[in-house]
């Protein structure tokens, strides 16, 4: 049985879930920390709820990022007390958000297809966003965007010592 909502698609048959990246973690470089989102039925008032789940994932090719939705799939065997996740696959990098039934991109709760037809009726203004123009995310890597580097906590000042990379 496949339940969707949105973004997330459980598979109750599998042990395996799409979710949303909340961040990577700083002190351990293998993991994600990852949020799964559910719809609850509450049997009271008959009305679904969205549940949120908070699970570590292992990711050790260092696939995703934060925002990406990512399929992820329960360990067997847990790495550790807190991972007991995998990242299986990036599914959606953050930004590029695609509709499952029709495979067209989303902006918000609209096609852009919708957005480019609009634009030509009433005339397109010169400072909206181009979609099609716009860079791959991830351009500033090593030069502004430091998410593929390894980061640390920095405990203290040291005169002398480059930290560029602690937080």
């Amino acid at each position: 049985m496949a339940m969707e909502t949105g973004r997330i698609t459980t598979r109750n048959t599998d042990r395996t879930c799409s979710a949303t990246v909340l961040s990577k973690l700083v002190n351990r470089s293998h993991q994600a920390g990852i949020c799964i989102t559910k719809m609850e039925l509450d049997v009271n008032l008959l009305m679904y709820f969205k549940k949120n789940t908070h699970v570590y994932a292992h990711d050790p090719d260092k696939k995703c990022k934060s925002g990406d939705v990512v399929l992820i799939e329960e360990l067997s065997q847990k790495l550790s007390k807190e991972v007991t996740h995998r990242v299986v696959e990036v599914v959606y990098p953050m930004g590029d958000v695609v509709d499952p039934l029709t495979q067209k991109k989303v902006v918000m709760s609209e096609f852009r297809d919708d957005i480019v037809e609009k634009n030509k009726l009433y005339g397109e203004n010169e400072n909206a966003f181009d979609y099609e123009k716009a860079p791959q995310r991830g351009r500033f890597e090593g030069k502004r965007d430091f998410t593929d580097k390894e980061t640390y906590k920095k405990f203290h000042e040291i005169p002398g010592v480059s930290q560029p990379y602690g937080i």
